[in-house]
């Protein structure tokens, strides 16, 4: 999870200013930067990147932008910081900032010309940079093997191609998790789910725990993406085709009724206990609020979890075939285009990904580290239970991963809102299922046009 306090206008040097601008405004400023970008920064694509190659030792200062907190902040300044220790004529302009506001800064930052060199995106919004010629194709890199992802999951590194360029590199790996409350079931000799079981399983199981502890068995996730996404790859569908939704109205309203069933039997909460649920701050999570025995959560959240609750957690796959999962990137590094010092971004991308020290220093704050080989070494430093379960669950699942889907499309975000909002007016019973689905394909369209 990231912190949505936005920054203060007395923050410490370092961090970076939400500048709030209409996003409409911010998008055309980006337009029109990245149509001008090879006039602004031609030059340094003809022969004067990274200084020169005659002297691979001239000083550069490469910007570096990403969100996070505190602790963020810390361990990617002590990464840096082992960089120059290992380059010297390399320094860093480092600018970081709480999640909230973070993307409008980095619009702002492009629309005005002075982008950053290297900075950190996630697949809401990946896309739309890459469409709109702003990251540096990385695939050259890949294939030299400057940019190492030989030890990478396969999908996780294809998860960061767009239109066939490997618009960002994945700094962590995360997937889909569904967490129970282990200590629950146990007190109540119930069995616990597992990986493997069908949907109409994993409901007629919640009905049984909601019957035998009164605690609603499972979260109602109809209004989250993940669980959606996963359930239409497993009915051979996706979430996106090529620029196009990749589901139909009556897929929208199976995966409604399906939950509607389940609310009806009692396996859930009832809608307002859904709609707490709904939050994405992990301290509502309703497994740790004691008001659910699940929740439909990213596997890597599952320390934040626990340090919310006394109670043992479990995770496992969500319900269904689990290779409709993916190794998906946690959030991405991306080199900005015109960037004068491209070789020495992507360099600083491959050594935090790729060095031994400076992957034990990052940990798993990013998720979980995309190099498998190093993966394991964390796993063996990490002393958090709840990590180590984590891992060993997403190593189990690796195993067993399917092909990555492709990055989503510009219009993404509110594509998630726009379930969100359907999805709770089918649990409200403001509209049918049919009719809920039906609003929301539209809204959908409009989003994505």
């Amino acid at each position: 999870m990231h912190p949505a306090t936005p920054p203060t206008t007395d923050a410490p040097v370092g961090r970076a200013h939400r500048t709030p601008l209409p996003r409409r405004r911010l998008l055309r400023g980006l337009l029109a930067v990245t149509v001008a970008a090879p006039l602004m920064f031609g030059a340094a694509a003809c022969g004067d990147d990274d200084g020169g190659a005659a002297d691979p030792n001239a000083p550069v200062k490469l910007s570096i932008f990403w969100w996070g907190g505190d602790a963020r902040a810390k361990l990617t300044e002590d990464a840096l910081a082992l960089y120059t220790k290992k380059h010297p004529n390399v320094t860093f302009e480092k600018t970081w900032q709480a999640n909230q506001g973070y993307f409008d800064k980095l619009a702002t930052l492009t629309a005005g010309g002075n982008p950053p060199d290297l900075f950190q995106i996630d697949d809401n919004y990946l896309a739309e940079y890459a469409a709109r010629n702003s990251t540096l194709d990385l695939t050259s890199y890949q294939k030299s093997g400057k940019l190492d992802t030989s030890k990478f999951p396969e999908s996780l590194w294809q998860y960061g191609v767009v239109d066939g360029k490997l618009a960002g590199l994945a700094a962590g790996e995360n997937t889909q998790g569904l967490v129970y409350n282990k200590t629950l079931l146990t007190t109540n000799n119930l069995p616990e789910p597992t990986t493997g079981m069908t949907w109409e399983e994993h409901i007629a199981w919640a009905e049984q725990v909601t019957a035998k502890t009164k605690v609603p068995g499972t979260q109602d996730p109809s209004a989250d993406y993940k669980a959606f996404w996963v359930w239409l790859r497993q009915q051979g569908k996706d979430l996106y085709q090529g620029k196009e939704l990749g589901f139909t109205a009556e897929d929208v309203t199976k995966w409604f009724d399906l939950w509607k069933g389940a609310r009806d039997r009692k396996a859930t909460p009832t809608a307002d206990v859904i709609h707490e649920g709904n939050s994405s701050d992990v301290t509502k999570q309703l497994v740790v609020t004691g008001k659910s025995a699940t929740s439909w959560v990213w596997a890597n959240q599952m320390p934040d979890l626990k340090k919310n609750t006394k109670d043992e957690l479990g995770v496992i796959a969500y319900p269904g075939d689990p290779s409709a999962q993916w190794a998906r990137a946690s959030m991405y590094w991306s080199v900005f285009k015109g960037s004068k010092h491209k070789d020495v971004a992507v360099d600083v991308i491959n050594f935090l990904n790729n060095d031994v020290e400076a992957v034990k220093l990052l940990g798993t704050d990013r998720g979980l580290p995309s190099n498998l080989d190093l993966r394991r070494v964390v796993s063996d430093d990490t002393t958090d239970p709840a990590m180590k379960q984590s891992i060993a669950v997403e190593a189990e699942l690796t195993q067993k991963f399917g092909k990555s889907p492709q990055v989503p499309i510009k219009g993404h975000s509110k594509v998630k809102s726009e379930l969100i909002k359907a999805a709770e007016n089918a649990q409200y019973g403001r509209a049918t299922p049919a009719e809920a689905a039906a609003q929301f394909v539209e809204a959908c369209k409009s989003a994505i046009a």
